[in-house]
C-alpha cells in the first residue's frame, strides 16, 4: 500500500489553538468530588483543606485553564446556598440527578481555593432547573460582588473579603433532556435564559454566558441560539462517544462532533446575522469523553475503566479541537477525577488511566497556532459507527492527525491516531516553504497486549508514554497499527 502524504504549510493557519479547549470539569457525582479531589482525614490530603494533595499535582501537570463545577445533572436541583458558611450548619439534602444524598461540605468556597491551588480559574454552572433567577442573581453577587450587599457581606463574613470574579456562567444545563429536572422546550428555555441572561449582565456586565446547546445538530441550538445570540458569548455542546464492544465505532464516533461543530458554527452566523451581533460567539463544548453508560452506570459513580482503543478516541476527540481551533475556544473534558475520568483515586493514592497520556500530551505540547493540513492517500473507514449517520455523512480516514506551529515558532508539532487495528500506516510529512530537521522528538501511546488493555492500581503503567529520538528522512514515518503518536519537527 502506498504511504499516506500528510500535507502541511505552516502559513496555513487555520487560528490559535485556546489553550482553554484542555479545560475540566468536576460535578458532585460519584467520586468525583468526595473521595477524589476532596478527602479530608486522608493520608494524601492537605490536613487544612482536606484537598488531595496528589490529585492537584496531576490536575496542575495537565495545565488546566478552567473547571466547571457543580455540574451536570446534579446542578439542576442543587442550592448553591446549602455549601456555605460554618460546615456544622449546612444541611444534608436529596440529590436528584444520581439518586443520592449531598452532605455540602465541599461548596463555593472550597470550590474557589481548589481552583486557585490547581492554578485554574472557576467556571459556575447555573440551576435552571429548581433554581430561581434570584437564586443565580445570590450566587453571582456571592462571588464577583462588590458592594455593601447582602451575599458580597455572606462571602465576607464567611473569610473570604475579596471577591472570587469568576467569569464564566453556563445558563443550566442539558435543558433539553427529559433525564433533567426542570426539562424545558427550546422555546420556553430560550425565552427564560434570556430574561436570565439580562439579568445577570445588569449585576455584573462582566462576566460571560454560555447558552445551553445539545449536540450541534439538533433542531434546539437553532432555536436557542436565534433568541439568545445577542447575549451569549458562548454555544455549549455535549457528546460522548461509546465503543459498543467495537473499536472501529469508538474511534470514528468523534467524527459526528466534528460535524456538529460545523454545523453549528453555520447556526451561528445565522444567529449573528439575524441580530444584527457583531462580536463572536463561539463553541463551548463543555462535555466531551468516551463513556458508555451501560459499562459504567451514572447512578452507580460512573467509573469507567478505559483501555487503549479509548485512549485512541480521546486523541481523536482532541484533534478535533486543535483542527476546529477557530470556533472551539473551550472545552470541558468530563469529568476530571475519577468518574469518566483520566485519573482514578484510592485511600492509598491513584493511578492514570489509558485516556490521560494522549490527555496530557495534547495539553502541554499542542498549543500555539493549529495549521491546515491534507491526508492524502488514507483509506476511508466504511463500517459500522455511531451515530449510524458518520458512515453516510462524513466517513473518517483511518489516520486521524492535526498539527500546530508551536508558541515559540520553532517547531511544527503533529497529533496522528492510526485507528487500524490490524496494520501499520507508512507516513510521508511534506512541509510547504519552510525545511525541517531529520532528528523528530517522538511521542508515542501504544501497547503490544493490544487494544483491551488497561492501566490499574496494580498494573499503573501498562499504558503510557514512551518518548524517543528518531532520525526521519524524508519524512517519512511509520505508525503501528492502534497508536497514538505525537511528532516534533524543528524548523531549519
Amino acid at each position: 500500500m502506498a504511504p499516506v502524504e500528510i500535507q502541511i504549510d505552516p502559513k496555513r493557519v487555520i487560528s490559535e489553538v485556546d489553550p482553554r479547549i484542555y479545560s475540566g470539569f468536576t460535578e458532585h457525582m460519584g467520586r468525583c468530588i468526595y473521595g477524589g479531589l476532596y478527602d479530608p482525614g486522608s493520608p494524601l490530603a492537605d490536613p487544612e483543606t482536606g484537598f488531595r494533595k496528589d490529585v492537584l499535582e496531576v490536575i496542575r501537570s495537565l495545565r488546566v485553564p478552567i473547571v466547571r463545577y457543580p455540574g451536570g445533572n446534579f446542578v439542576s436541583s442543587y442550592r448553591w446556598q446549602d455549601g456555605i458558611g460554618p460546615r456544622e450548619l449546612r444541611p444534608r439534602r436529596p440529590e436528584l440527578a444520581w439518586l443520592g444524598e449531598e452532605s455540602n461540605q465541599f461548596g463555593t468556597d472550597e470550590f474557589m481555593q481548589w481552583c486557585k491551588e490547581a492554578e485554574t480559574e472557576p467556571y459556575i454552572c447555573l440551576n435552571m432547573g429548581t433554581g430561581t433567577l434570584e437564586d443565580a442573581l445570590g450566587w453571582l453577587e456571592y462571588c464577583n460582588g462588590t458592594s455593601n450587599t447582602y451575599w458580597a457581606n455572606q462571602r465576607r463574613k464567611n473569610g473570604h473579603p475579596e471577591p472570587y470574579k469568576v467569569k464564566y456562567w453556563s445558563l443550566g444545563n442539558e435543558v433539553y433532556g427529559p433525564w433533567q429536572v426542570g426539562q424545558m422546550s427550546a422555546t420556553d428555555y430560550a425565552k427564560t435564559a434570556f430574561q436570565w441572561a439580562k439579568a445577570l449582565k445588569l449585576l455584573d456586565p462582566s462576566i460571560e454566558l454560555v447558552a445551553c446547546g445539545e449536540t450541534g445538530y439538533a433542531a434546539w441550538d437553532g432555536e436557542v441560539l436565534n433568541t439568545l445570540a445577542p447575549m451569549i458569548k458562548y454555544h455549549s455542546l455535549h457528546q460522548y462517544t461509546i465503543s459498543a464492544g467495537d473499536h472501529m465505532v469508538n474511534v470514528t464516533g468523534p467524527a459526528g462532533a466534528e460535524k456538529g461543530i460545523e454545523i453549528t458554527k453555520s447556526l451561528i452566523d445565522l444567529a449573528r446575522i439575524a441580530n444584527n451581533v457583531e462580536e463572536d460567539i463561539t463553541i463551548c463544548f463543555d462535555e466531551w469523553n468516551v463513556w458508555d453508560p451501560k459499562r459504567a452506570i451514572g447512578s452507580l459513580g460512573a467509573e469507567e475503566h478505559y483501555d487503549l482503543s479509548d485512549a485512541l478516541a480521546v486523541g481523536c476527540w482532541l484533534n478535533v479541537f486543535v483542527r476546529k481551533a477557530d470556533v472551539v475556544k473551550i472545552a470541558c473534558i468530563a469529568q476530571s477525577v475519577n468518574v469518566i475520568s483520566p485519573v482514578m483515586t484510592s485511600p492509598t493514592g491513584l493511578y492514570k488511566q489509558t485516556t490521560f497520556h494522549p490527555l496530557y500530551l495534547f495539553a502541554n505540547l499542542m498549543r500555539g497556532s493549529s495549521l491546515a493540513l491534507s491526508l492524502l492517500g488514507s483509506p476511508t473507514y466504511t463500517g459500522p459507527t455511531q451515530p449510524k449517520w458518520i458512515q453516510h455523512l462524513c466517513p473518517p480516514a483511518l489516520l486521524d492527525a492535526s498539527a500546530v506551529l508551536s508558541e515559540d515558532g520553532r517547531e511544527i508539532r503533529l497529533a496522528l491516531v492510526n485507528r487500524d487495528a490490524e496494520r501499520d500506516a507508512e507516513v510521508v510529512c511534506a512541509f510547504a516553504g519552510v525545511r525541517v530537521r531529520e532528528e523528530v522528538r517522538v511521542y508515542e501511546v501504544w501497547s503490544a497486549e493490544g487494544l483491551g488493555v488497561q492501566n490499574s492500581f496494580d498494573h499503573p503503567d501498562k499504558v503510557g508514554v514512551v518518548e524517543r529520538a528518531e532520525r526521519v528522512e524524508g519524512g517519512k514515518l511509520t505508525l503501528k497499527k492502534h497508536s497514538f503518536t505525537l511528532v516534533c519537527f524543528t524548523l531549519e
